[in-house]
């Protein structure tokens, strides 16, 4: 605290006669000081380099010399003014233990010591400035030199009333720098962002911890603000300190845990880290976990960043909420950004994957993790910077840019998010303050077993506040659509993937890991309240009940749903996959694998993913888990993706499956675009496949049929699902209005002549809208050229019948003529 005068001190008449003679030395000071001061001398003072600097500033020493001289000789004269009651000067050098602490890197309030205080006497002027030579107050036309008490500090005491606005002189070997004094100002951080970081509920996090360029007083430069409650103290280190933080210490804001610096003159593009002094006087460089840019990998410094950008999507973010994902078109190409297109930047992609994304027509890019990540080949999943897109490809504003090209080109935009973990790099999250902070302080709670990394402490608000607002932050910030949360299987049992003996049970004995429960629901409670036409996906694998139900409706397990507008269906992906992968004349065997979906089709919103993770590793590439010949491989792949259109669901096609790729998909070297070069022999077989994606997605988006109503079982019906031994499935889509889409696939190599299937008899004729064996698409152009019309014999539960021509291995769609 600031030392004041005692309440029991001189009355008011002799306070103001004492504040005036006061003003009276201060005044005599400054003129005697300015007599003996020169132009010639005041610019040698500014002197910065080389011999000449040296000689300068040995002038401007003194003349400080002598106006501090000055300024004493005016205090005494006021001191044997009549009237006048004296005040006993203190020292200002600082106490013995804030030397110690400062220089140990363990001062909780720096502020308190260093800068300008009034004291006893007048105003105390302290600076700590390692490999200083001397220190000069500026403040109007007072020039003062202080003390160089050692070890780098600096004192004055001036008879001053007031504190003064001021800035420092600072002359080292061969410079002398004017800077401002970064101790003279106020904390930024006001009580209610305080109170809120204390209680887990800052909804804008960003906005109040981190690095923000700003202006105080009229002055700009940098707040700095870091969560370390278990530090003993924290320094800000940076190239704009020659990575020494000793004469940066940031102070402690109460209990919050929070510590805060104002760094005048340090602006954006500037690079820095954390100096935290451990509990046990160790110290450790951190980069900022609230970091809004960083270095490029493997460099790992936090970057100082303002966003300058301007968007442009205003009438995308004004419709994207006039329908629910669940009642909407969703097909989402899922691209890994660093490998489609090796070598383009964020600006780059944004003049290439927004037209070539439209051009195919999915309506969603899902974009594999773009936070931070010290090791390429983790694909993102291993996040060091949680609010930093990575530097890899550009600045946060390009790849804002990039996210403002997709929504111009009609493209919806999710982002990966991974809340589960985060890896255990010292120079990140993990024990950031020296202690398990992120983490959870029980070693078996915080491992995670298959990945080698930390599980975060789901139990800590302050933990759950950071994950929150981060996701909050990527859909206000970047403007993205939606957050796929991956892992969620993972954070949701206590004993996933965990041996016996190796899980503590919940508090009613359960498997349950309740903490993410209640992290998970107030994620999405909190991103839809905030963020019109938002959407959340969660990548869950198990039967939890109640993914995607509202975070208060209360299902049969006595939870509250997790509040996920979809969930990917990852029994859907598996058991489709296996029937594929076998030769046809073993398909009959496993028949149910294609119908057992609709079982549970209406317990969740679900998205039918073919992701990353299933054409890598020894899985294959989509094309080439099919048997069969070249031909048979595309003819199968084809009619598995007219199958995945029609089913009930979202759709999700991961780069490269959409010209059958036949090699599995490598980070090194992304998508082998060679394929579709015409020099290439075989290049008119993958043209074949991604036309084929194209219609579908054409076909797809103008058929409310396909997606109004993917949610609601009045939007299915079977016509055929036991036809094992043909190896056929055909069932009905129906939009809002009953108006129907037929989908037939044919899983085995033989045409099929009219093949009998019940329908409505409602509609007058059938018209073949998409046929996967198309000649386009590489097929043996097999099919219904002509309008079917039905005839008045019931088949299959239904009033009437068509008789259709099924091609091998091959989808048909067919809508009312």
């Amino acid at each position: 605290m600031t030392p004041r005068p005692s309440s029991s001190g001189p009355d008011p008449e002799k306070k103001a006669s004492k504040k005036g003679a006061a003003k009276k030395a201060a005044k005599a000071a400054g003129k005697t000081a300015a007599k003996k001061s020169t132009p010639g001398k005041t610019s040698a003072a500014k002197a910065t380099t080389g011999k000449k600097a040296v000689g300068k500033k040995a002038v401007a020493k003194k003349t400080v010399t002598a106006k501090v001289v000055a300024a004493r000789t005016a205090a005494r004269e006021a001191a044997d003014s009549p009237g006048v009651e004296a005040e006993v000067a203190v020292s200002p050098a600082p106490a013995a233990d804030d030397r110690e602490r400062l220089r140990a890197g363990t001062h909780h309030d720096p502020h308190a010591v260093l800068g300008a205080h009034r004291v006893p006497g007048g105003v105390a002027f302290r600076a700590f400035r390692p490999y200083a030579l001397a220190v000069t107050v500026l403040s109007g036309e007072l020039r003062v030199e202080l003390h160089h008490d050692g070890d780098g500090f600096f004192s004055g005491l001036v008879p001053l009333s007031e504190v003064p606005v001021h800035r420092l002189l600072v002359a080292y070997e061969g410079t002398v720098q004017e800077v401002e004094d970064p101790y003279r100002f106020l904390p930024t951080l006001g009580d209610l962002d305080l109170h809120l970081v204390g209680e887990g509920r800052h909804e804008q996090l960003w906005r109040a911890l981190g690095a923000h360029p700003t202006t105080r007083d009229g002055v700009a430069g940098t707040r700095f603000a870091v969560w370390a409650p278990n530090a003993r103290g924290v320094r800000v280190a940076g190239g704009f300190n020659f990575w020494d933080g000793t004469g940066h210490p940031m102070r402690s804001l109460g209990s919050t845990g929070v510590w805060e610096l104002f760094l005048p003159g340090v602006g954006a593009s500037e690079l820095y880290k954390f100096e935290i002094t451990r509990p046990d006087g160790s110290r450790t460089f951190r980069a900022d976990p609230m970091a809004r840019r960083t270095e490029v990998p493997p460099a790992t410094s936090s970057v100082v960043h303002a966003s300058a950008y301007t968007w442009g999507d205003g009438e995308w973010l004004a419709r994207r909420g006039d329908a629910p994902a669940h009642e909407a078109p969703m097909s989402v190409y899922e691209v890994h950004l660093p490998s489609w297109r090796p070598g383009l930047t964020y600006r780059q992609l944004a003049e290439q994957l927004p037209a070539y994304v439209a051009d195919l027509g999915f309506t969603h890019v899902e974009l594999m993790p773009v936070a931070e990540h010290p090791f390429g080949g983790s694909w993102g999943y291993q996040v060091t910077g949680f609010y930093a897109p990575t530097a890899r490809l550009g600045d946060p504003d390009d790849f804002r840019y990039l996210v403002d090209r997709l929504h111009r080109a009609g493209i919806g935009v999710l982002m990966d998010w991974v809340p589960a973990h985060f890896p255990r790099d010292d120079w990140a999250l993990a024990e950031f303050d020296g202690r398990p902070l992120y983490e959870h302080s029980d070693p078996l709670r915080a491992a995670h077993p298959d990945w080698g990394t930390l599980e975060f402490d789901l139990g800590r608000r302050e933990v759950r506040n950071f994950l929150v607002a981060n996701a909050v932050y990527w859909c206000e910030e970047f403007h993205i659509d939606g957050l796929r949360v991956d892992a969620v299987a993972s954070m949701l049992y206590l004993d996933y993937s965990r041996e016996p003996g190796r899980w503590t049970p919940n508090e009613h004995g359960g498997r349950e890991n309740l903490d993410a429960v209640a992290f998970l629901q107030e994620m999405n409670a909190t991103l839809y309240r905030r963020v019109p036409g938002v959407v959340t996906v969660a990548e869950e694998s198990t039967a939890w009940d109640g993914v995607t139900r509202a975070t208060h409706h209360e299902g049969p397990s006595g939870f509250g749903g997790l509040g996920f507008g979809l969930k990917w269906n990852m029994g859907w992906m598996h058991d489709s996959l296996g029937y594929m992968s076998r030769e046809p004349v073993h398909r009959t065997y496993h028949h149910g694998e294609m119908t057992f979906s609709m079982v549970y089709a209406y317990s969740e919103n679900y998205v039918l993913p073919i992701s990353h993770d299933e054409v890598v590793h020894g899985k294959k590439s989509l094309v080439s888990k099919m048997p069969g010949d070249w031909w048979q491989q595309r003819a199968n792949e084809r009619a598995y993706l007219g199958f995945m259109w029609a089913h009930p669901g979202k759709q999700l096609l991961f780069m490269g499956q959409e010209f059958a790729q036949g090699a599995e998909w490598s980070e090194a070297h992304g998508p082998d675009w060679w394929l579709l070069d015409p020099g290439y022999g075989a290049s008119a077989d993958h043209r074949g496949v991604r036309d084929l994606v194209r219609d579908l997605n054409t076909v797809y988006r103008s058929t409310p049929a396909l997606w109004e109503r993917d949610t609601h079982p009045g939007g299915f019906a079977w016509v055929v699902g036991d036809a094992a031994g043909d190896n056929v499935l055909a069932f009905l889509r129906l939009d809002a209005d009953g108006t129907p889409l037929l989908a037939v696939s044919n899983f085995a190599p033989v045409v099929r002549a009219d093949y009998r299937l019940g329908v409505p008899d409602d509609v007058p004729a059938w018209h073949e809208v998409l046929n996967t064996d198309a000649a386009r698409y590489g097929g043996g152009d097999v099919g219904n050229p002509d309008p079917v019309k039905p005839e008045p014999q019931g088949w299959h539960g239904h009033p009437a019948s068509i008789r259709l021509t099924l091609p091998p291995l091959a989808t048909v769609w067919l809508r009312p003529a």
